[in-house]
């Protein structure tokens, strides 16, 4: 497999393929950014510097992830929330008393605090509702509060809950210090072969928390670099894009040191797609100690590979750098 293609090839890759007729779709994967999109004549700078742009606003906004202030796991039956003394779960921003998180027989419920202005879809809450985590059965239940400035989401971790707590005056949104990124460069829009696992394959992703998933595994990406083939398990729908999370040897250094995320657009029908590892990316737990990341597979460490019976070591050079405005 040549290492590089063209430049032109490698755009109409990047802007991705048509759907192979027939091909099966795969469970979705977690953690995604937008995919690729330079279409054949673009600029891969200028493209480059709109999509951190876009990236960069979506991290800023008033419930992105630089807004997070709390993430409270639910514990026993009764937790009264408010920022005042004397609260189970204390809000960093928000009134003293706002409500209380109940949990019986699984079923987690919140009663507002008299005068709480507490608010769903921008309806007043009665006495009392019912919280329900995002996932398979919709988006979630989401709280209001501080004339919508505040909100409380369930999030449900293995077997336990939290309550995870945005708020647009966070310090970490109000002093968001800018991403970091290496400049784009064409060399590393690399020609990677997606290679199909059997199906029903899966592989064990560990969150920053501990938590342990199993996580469908459609296949892999093998690329070249530097004079020797690389791979990479890939997680996702081929038809769709596939995602990526990856260490390598900048990790710790140049780069966060949980690792990158990447996605790529769909597979071609050939079993082609670009790479483009200018746009990786660092996950949510990178500006907050609020979040809980996947941790990229051992399989997936680029900074320790065996090739031909050799412990090889490839530095992405490409991408986000640590972000340092967050110390965890």
């Amino acid at each position: 497999m040549k290492s590089m293609l063209s430049a032109a090839a490698l755009l109409l890759l990047v802007g991705g393929c048509a759907r192979q007729a027939g091909a099966p779709a795969q469970a979705q994967a977690p953690a995604a950014a937008s995919a690729p999109s330079v279409a054949p004549g673009q600029d891969l700078k200028a493209e480059h510097a709109r999509w951190v742009s876009d990236r960069e606003a979506s991290l800023r906004k008033p419930d992105g992830w630089a807004s997070l202030t709390g993430l409270h796991w639910i514990e026993g039956s009764e937790q009264r929330v408010g920022s005042g003394e004397g609260n189970d779960i204390k809000l960093l921003i928000g009134p003293e008393s706002l409500g209380t998180v109940r949990q019986h027989a699984g079923v987690v419920s919140f009663l507002p605090a008299e005068q709480a202005d507490l608010t769903i879809d921008g309806r007043p809450v009665p006495d009392a509702v019912e919280l329900k985590p995002a996932g398979e059965g919709g988006p979630g239940t989401t709280l209001s509060y501080d004339a919508g400035k505040g909100k409380i989401n369930l999030i449900q971790r293995g077997n336990a809950l939290a309550l995870r707590v945005h708020h647009a005056d966070a310090p970490t949104r109000q002093h968001f210090a800018g991403l970091d990124f290496w400049p784009a460069q064409p060399e590393w829009v690399v020609d990677a072969r997606f290679v199909a696992h059997p199906p029903g394959k899966s592989i064990a992703i560990v969150n920053v928390i501990g938590d342990s998933n199993e996580v469908p595994n459609p296949g892999y990406l093998q690329f070249e670099k530097d004079g020797k083939t690389w791979r990479l398990e890939a997680f996702g729908d081929p038809s769709k894009g596939l995602n990526l999370m990856f260490k390598d040897a900048t990790s710790g250094k140049e780069s966060y040191g949980v690792g990158r995320y990447l996605q790529t657009g769909p597979v071609c029908s050939d079993g082609h797609v670009a790479v483009d590892f200018n746009r990786a990316y660092n996950p949510p737990c990178a500006y907050t100690d609020f979040a809980t990341c996947p941790i990229p597979p051992r399989e997936n460490n680029l900074a320790h590979q065996q090739i031909e019976g050799r412990d090889a070591s490839l530095a992405v050079a490409a991408g986000e750098k640590s972000y340092k405005g967050h110390e965890s």
